[in-house]
């Protein structure tokens, strides 16, 4: 069936499901780490704790690729996914700042990223399976573009709070408080977790305002778009009865990854060290600003400052990329999308290995353009070019295995990384993001290898 072109307006319908989700998300990577040095954690221990992380996405992702290529119901096949990821990441984002310990709040971040990677994986396939192929570039990097809206408000929430909307959020320490009455819900949730005092009002407010958008954003693309059904409804029926079972999902899963087309193998290796550096980043970049830039001691009003100044460098690098991916689908159109994702890596090596070479903090937010610019790359190009190497019958089950590349490298970084901060790097958080930017140099290199073997039409863009 020949898919129509769709209109500017239609496509930002499709991705504003994903902005909400990446507001979500942003509230965690820009957070997670101080709130786990906020309940006590030493700088060692904060890798193992992200482990929920990339082992929910690696667990998660491919089942669920899977489950929504065998699905159509009233909400569509994608859809259905969307919305119950939505309801329980809503539900974990809530509660994750009234965390009283440090092994709760490792619990709801891994409650929190499996219901994101619910919502998240159908979307790329979303995109594959809505938009003729001469739109699908300009489609993920549409959705780069509301990933950097709802990164960038994310990021800044905290940062906006106190000091455009003037709330004060000074550190408690979590061992001699008592709990402020604020309503009923508070008193109860106070009852519940008598620790929460640990993390500030700020980023308990943030967290919670991330939950509604998140859920509103997602049920926005819900309900404002439409999916098309299986040319043979028939035979779509006798194959899906034919797939029941995970033990049978599994077997499918194994046997796809055996036989990966050739681009998604080169691509991988792409990945692995293109993730091994943004999760080093985003680990250790906020409490490397508050300790190396701030010089600053966990547990401060200063620290605070720290971090929330953390959170405006990751909404300028967000912001970076939505402009960015504006004009991504041409460039890419006049380099070629392997060209244009090389000088991307290259552009985020810079701006991480920046860091250790400045001390004022404004200058954090120019090294954070060519992060910015090469988040916007890694968003789109890698999926634009897979999307075009795959069997379309099968495109969310090899978007899951895809996400395998992702996370794995972030599982490698999360059990062996502490060992070597403690043993080699003296818990020395700035080495941490300097190894993320090696690790880009590495990815960018071995995209030299990738072919992309995908058709050369696009990059055309809808009518508005």
């Amino acid at each position: 069936m020949k898919k129509p072109l769709l209109s500017i307006r239609q496509i930002c319908n499709m991705s504003i499901g994903f902005m909400g989700i990446q507001f979500g998300w942003g509230l965690q990577m820009a957070n997670m780490s101080a709130i786990y040095e906020f309940l006590g954690a030493k700088p060692d221990k904060i890798p193992i704790l992200w482990l929920a992380a990339p082992l929910t996405g690696l667990l998660v992702q491919p089942f669920i690729g899977h489950m929504s290529d065998n699905t159509w119901c009233r909400l569509g096949r994608r859809r259905p996914y969307f919305l119950v990821g939505a309801i329980l990441a809503t539900l974990a984002l809530f509660m994750m700042p009234y965390s009283g310990s440090l092994w709760m709040a490792a619990g709801l971040l891994w409650i929190l990223d499996a219901s994101v990677n619910i919502s998240m994986e159908p979307f790329r396939a979303f995109v594959a399976d809505v938009l003729p192929e001469e739109q699908r570039t300009f489609g993920f990097t549409m959705q780069g573009v509301f990933i950097g809206l709802g990164a960038v408000t994310a990021s800044a929430f905290p940062w906006l709070l106190k000091n455009v909307f003037g709330l004060v959020g000074s550190v408690v320490s979590p061992h001699s408080v008592t709990p402020p009455a604020h309503g009923a819900t508070h008193h109860l949730l106070s009852k519940l977790f008598p620790a929460h005092n640990a993390i500030p009002d700020i980023v308990r407010i943030s967290f919670h305002v991330g939950a509604v958008v998140f859920f509103i954003a997602v049920l926005w693309t819900v309900l404002t778009t439409k999916e098309y059904p299986p040319e043979d409804m028939e035979a779509f029926k006798k194959m899906k009865s034919k797939k029941k079972g995970l033990g049978i999902a599994a077997k499918e899963i194994f046997q796809d990854l055996i036989h990966m087309p050739e681009t998604m193998r080169e691509l991988a290796w792409v990945q692995i060290f293109t993730w091994m550096g943004l999760f080093c980043m985003f680990i250790y970049f906020p409490v490397t600003v508050a300790n190396n830039i701030f010089g600053a001691k966990e547990g401060t009003d200063a620290y605070l400052n720290g971090v929330e100044w953390a959170g405006i460098c990751f909404a300028t690098y967000n912001g970076v990329c939505l402009v960015f991916s504006l004009f991504l689908s041409k460039i890419a159109k006049m380099l070629s999308r392997k060209i244009t994702h090389i000088i991307g890596l290259l552009f985020g090596a810079a701006g991480l290995l920046g860091v250790a070479f400045v001390h004022d903090k404004n200058m954090l937010l120019i090294l954070m353009i060519g992060v910015g610019i090469a988040w916007s790359c890694i968003l789109a190009m890698p999926y634009a070019i897979l999307s075009t190497s795959v069997p379309k019958e099968k495109i969310g089950v090899y978007m899951g295995i895809f996400n395998f590349f992702i996370t794995i490298p972030q599982i490698i970084v999360s059990l062996g990384l502490g060992w070597i901060m403690f043993h080699w790097m003296g818990n020395n958080r700035l080495l941490g993001v300097v190894t993320g930017g090696v690790c880009m140099i590495i990815a960018a290199l071995l995209m030299l290898r990738v072919k992309d073997r995908g058709v050369g039409n696009e990059y055309a863009h809808p009518e508005s």
